[in-house]
């Protein structure tokens, strides 16, 4: 676990991904199961994001770095929302390059501990799978295995810090933005009890109430599929995208972008754009039942993961998590607001950084569905 020694990998565990994904869903379920019963409130975003730092930890490194029931994953959870915080925060940097070194705003200085707290988890993955290696262990074939067997410095030293930058990358990026999606479409569906109820409706046809949702039901539940989307265009995850940087001096309609000027895409305003959505703030799903629009870079009305070549590579995997965690969520519990969130209304307030959270954690009631009986 995250927080104190990191349980070692399992070395003869090696299931199919969609196999992982399954498992972490059901811990998510049986951690609302367990505070259903205990009559506690559920905090969509942090169990949301448990959920989605052990499916990648396994995928990766084949163990859990968290529980449910401790803080280890507030530790990385900490990390990861800091580490946006800053990147998103602007700095006087980006206008004049000539102060980089200066760090006048402090930024490196805050990112520092951070970087630290990842640098020392990651090591420690990579030592203990170099000695369960040298100790004949069988391999575990996940993506640490992988990388190990690759080479993409010219040492060992190289090699590593290469390695490590690839898993920086694949937490900060993969953990915060689909427990972020989660957290803002469970938010608004208790604000909207009529969308809610049809996609209660529809979860209740499809799937019925001999099982739990699989992967292979997303594509049969297009009302589950345009909230979804609803909430990408609402919320997206990453506000104004990565920023990129011209190669050189082009003309884009009447703006002339200088070689070297760095760019940001402004998904949030592009998705409240009332010339291109018609009441934009209303939070309507059965719009993209009316009009074929996806989000995988084709309509650029809708790009929450950015389009074309540098499209996020972590989209397919988002893309079956989200849909399987809000789905499964609706399918197994009846949710509800506390007392004084219902009479008073949520606060749907915005936590900016490079991800876009919500400034309060949703708290919620969850209650089982009777007449359920899961195989």
């Amino acid at each position: 676990m995250v927080g104190g020694a990191l349980a070692p990998a399992a070395p003869p565990v090696d299931p199919p991904l969609s196999t992982v994904r399954k498992q972490k869903m059901q811990d998510l379920l049986n951690f609302i199961s367990k505070s259903a019963k205990e009559g506690s409130l559920v905090e969509i975003g942090p169990a949301a994001f448990t959920t989605t730092l052990n499916l990648l930890s396994c995928t990766i490194f084949s163990t859990d770095f968290a529980s449910f029931d401790s803080d280890s994953s507030h530790d990385f959870k900490k990390v990861v929302e800091e580490t946006m915080v800053a990147g998103g925060s602007p700095n006087v940097s980006d206008i004049f390059p000539v102060l980089t070194s200066l760090d006048l705003q402090g930024v490196r200085r805050k990112l520092q501990p951070h970087n630290k707290f990842l640098r020392r988890v990651f090591n420690e993955q990579i030592d203990c799978r170099i000695k369960n290696r040298k100790e004949g262990s069988i391999a575990c074939n996940d993506l640490l295995d992988v990388l190990l067997d690759s080479q993409f410095g010219a040492n060992e030293q190289e090699h590593r810090q290469a390695v490590i930058s690839v898993f920086g990358d694949l937490f900060l990026a993969g953990t915060d933005t689909s427990s972020n999606t989660v957290e803002w479409a469970m938010a608004e569906l208790l604000q909207n009890p009529v969308t809610m109820a049809a996609l209660n409706y529809e979860l209740a046809s499809i799937i019925g109430p001999e099982r739990d949702m699989e992967e292979s039901d997303i594509g049969r539940l297009p009302y589950l599929q345009a909230v979804v989307k609803e909430t990408l265009r609402m919320h997206p995850p990453v506000p104004f995208l990565l920023p990129r940087r011209a190669q050189e001096t082009v003309i884009f309609g009447d703006y002339l972008i200088p070689e070297g000027a760095k760019l940001l895409v402004n998904v949030w305003a592009i998705g409240r754009d009332e010339t291109t959505w018609p009441d934009p703030l209303k939070f309507r799903p059965e719009r993209f039942l009316e009009r074929d629009i996806d989000f995988k870079g084709r309509d650029f009305e809708l790009i929450p993961f950015g389009a074309g070549r540098r499209i996020c590579p972590g989209m397919p995997l988002a893309y079956r998590m989200v849909h399987l965690m809000l789905g499964s969520l609706l399918h197994r519990f009846e949710w509800k607001l506390p007392e004084e969130e219902a009479k008073n209304g949520l606060d749907m307030s915005e936590k900016f950084g490079v991800t876009l959270a919500m400034a309060r954690h949703l708290k919620v009631i969850a209650i089982p569905i009777p007449g359920l009986h899961f195989k």
